[in-house]
Order: C-alpha cells, then structure tokens, then sequence
C-alpha cells in the first residue's frame, strides 16, 4: 500500500467519525419500510440523527426529507437518539401528525426494542424509578433515576426481558410504558446492567465528550465493543379499539445482529430469529 492509499483511508467517510455523513436519496429511499395513509416508517441507521444538525440539510433525517421528497413540514411522530437504530414514523399531514401524537400521549402505542445489555440479567425487571437530571455528569443531556419526589422527577416504566446470555452480555427485549428522553439507557443503567457501547450510560460519560470531539477512535475502541449504542427499535404498534392500526417492525440492524452471534452462547442465526419474533409489542 503506498502513501496516497494510506491518505484516502484515513480521510475516508466515517459514519461514527468526528463529523457525521451526509445521507444520499438513495440512502432515505432504501431506509423506508411502509409509506401507506399518509405515515411513511423509517428503518433509521444508529449513525442517523433525526433533527436538523449544523452540518448541513442532509446530515439529518429531517433534512434529508425536505430536500429529496421535497417536504416543506416534516412531522416526526416517533424519534429516537441518534446511535438507537430501527423505526421512526414521519407524517406530512399536520392533522394526522397531531392525531398520532395524542395516541401516543394516551398511552395507545407500544413499542418494543432490542438490546445487548452489560452484564447477565437472570430474570425479568420492571424499573419504575423516576427520572431527573444529573447534576454530576459533564454531559449535560444526561438524566438519571431520582428519588420519588424529587424535584423535576418525572414518572418512568421500562420492562426488562433477558431472552439470552453470554460472554458477560445479555440480549434483552425492552418495553418502556413511558416515553422520557434518554428513559431505556438511564434505567438500564439504573439497573446495573448498562447498555453495551453507551457512551453516555456506560462505563464512563466521558467518552461521549470524547467521542464529539474525536469521532470513534482507537481510545474508545478500547472500552466499547461497537461505535454506537446496542439499542434497537424493532416494534410499534398503535392499537384503536383494541385493534392494531398501525403495526410494523424493523429487523434488528446488521451491526447488533453480529455482536449477539458474536457474544451469545449457542446462538445462530435461526436461533436469534426465534428469539427476536417472540412476544409481539402490546402483549
């Protein structure tokens, strides 16, 4: 390899570089699972930030929207942090957007995710801590559990199914009965059992401020066994009446799906399909 090779691969693209890609059409058009009633479903990357960024109109999914489907107004009815991977709902309509939003608001969507936790959790958990800032973090998003009572706490539920175990890790399916910002990784780690690659919530949140500064670089490979976070939104169901009106999934992403072969006893692929459809969100 001669030096100008050398050159171009270490200037080359990094979606978990010091500054994030830039998404193409063709990456928007291959991310969309279902565009049906006026509700288009998103199979996001974890290196996909949602809102606008200062990196331009298509570093982020919004952006990318408006400037490739030519939308003026993108409504996101489900989001999710930039390294959590799987289903984000986008309308275009202001009036159904509202009406989503007030499903969600009432409690008639459930979703269900993935993760790789650190550590084995041996039984179910139901974490009903309530959230609040963290005043000793450097990171200023973080939140932690709080006391009950506490003031600003903010009332949270997240469910905790081990579904596998192995090489200290454990594959759990999560199920929040809340929606607050940061809620899976904060009760995760409330738990012990911290979401693998949490840069935030894992073993030291300095690695974030590392990370904005950096990119994911040989110090944070170190520490972490994937550039993002092990967290997938693999299910959301919106139930009127007690029927499902909306009901789609995204498969886990290919990058989790290697980690869990990779760290889980006994496991394969047709294993790990066994595992992932059990349970179907909403019970």
């Amino acid at each position: 390899m001669d030096g100008r090779e050398d050159r171009r691969l270490a200037t080359a693209p990094d979606p978990f570089g010091a500054h994030p890609l830039l998404i193409s059409s063709e990456d928007l058009n291959a991310w969309v699972l279902s565009d049906a009633g006026g509700i288009v479903a998103i199979d996001k990357p974890g290196w996909v930030v949602c809102h606008p960024s200062k990196h331009g109109p298509t570093s982020s999914l919004v952006g990318a929207v408006r400037e490739y489907w030519g939308w003026e107004t993108v409504h996101l009815i489900s989001r999710l942090d930039r390294e959590t991977s799987g289903l984000v709902l986008l309308a275009r309509d202001r009036e159904l957007a509202s009406a989503l939003q007030k499903a969600f608001m009432r409690g008639a969507v459930a979703k269900t995710y993935h993760a790789l936790l650190c550590g084995h959790l041996l039984a179910p958990a139901k974490v009903d801590w309530p959230l609040g800032e963290d005043p000793h973090s450097p990171v200023f998003t973080k939140v932690a559990a709080v006391a009950f009572g506490s003031a600003g706490a903010r009332p949270s539920c997240t469910r905790f199914e081990p579904l596998a175990w192995g090489a200290g890790h454990t594959l759990a399916r999560i199920t929040p009965e809340s929606g607050r910002k940061h809620q899976i990784r904060a009760h995760a780690r409330a738990l012990g059992r911290p979401i693998a690659a949490d840069k935030i919530y894992g073993p030291d949140d300095r690695l974030y401020l590392h990370f904005i500064d950096r990119g994911f670089d040989a110090l944070l490979q170190r520490f972490l066994p994937l550039p993002r976070q092990a967290l997938h939104c693999s299910r959301l169901v919106l139930r009127q009446d007690a029927e499902p009106l909306i009901d789609i999934v995204a498969p886990l992403a290919e990058d989790l799906r290697s980690l869990a072969l990779q760290l889980l006893d006994d496991m394969d692929e047709a294993r790990l399909d066994v595992l992932l459809d059990q349970a179907p969100a909403g019970g």
